[in-house]
């Protein structure tokens, strides 16, 4: 929307959308595998230690990771999302093949995770962690998802709509123009 691709009335449905996918998705995550989660940490849903599972479900810091650290960590994975979904959408470029955009682009998030995902787990989009933070604390692990690792949570939130912007603004600036 910010930089004209899409139109700002579809950005409040977007929004809803995803954020109620990634929260029924967690819901059937958690459904499918509640025996297991059950019998792992003996009928205890904890966030950390060795039979901590919430991670499973959202993004927290490793214990090493500053609170400043985090934030630039959220915000330079999405930026690197986002500037090269640009490129692959732009009609300009030789691009990907028509159709296959999404397995690239699920390729890409795999590459960002894997080389940026140690710090905090690599969010890259807002909904992929509020909405299961969210449900993981109605769900049994209670409210301190949302304080745990210094009140952690809504770094996965803003870092990736500022990385987002600065990924569409370094592709529009240095490279579309």
């Amino acid at each position: 929307c910010t930089f004209g691709r899409m139109e700002w009335f579809k950005f409040p449905f977007y929004v809803g959308a995803q954020l109620l996918g990634a929260f029924v998705g967690a819901a059937a995550v958690f459904g499918i595998y509640y025996d297991g989660l059950m019998a792992f940490a003996d009928g205890k849903l904890l966030i950390t230690g060795e039979n901590g599972t919430a991670f499973i479900f959202a993004t927290y810091p490793k214990p090493f990771v500053s609170v400043p650290g985090a934030f630039v960590d959220q915000v330079v994975s999405t930026m690197f999302l986002l500037l090269i979904v640009f490129a692959i959408f732009d009609s300009r470029n030789l691009g990907v093949p028509r159709g296959l955009e999404p397995i690239v682009i699920g390729l890409l998030i795999i590459v960002i995770s894997c080389s940026l995902g140690l710090n905090s787990g690599c969010a890259m989009n807002p909904a992929r962690d509020l909405s299961p933070r969210l449900f993981t604390a109605l769900a049994g692990w209670g409210f301190e998802v949302f304080t745990f690792g210094n009140n952690f949570w809504w770094i996965p939130v803003v870092g990736p709509m500022i990385g987002a912007v600065l990924g569409g603004l370094i592709y529009v600036l240095f490279i579309q123009m």
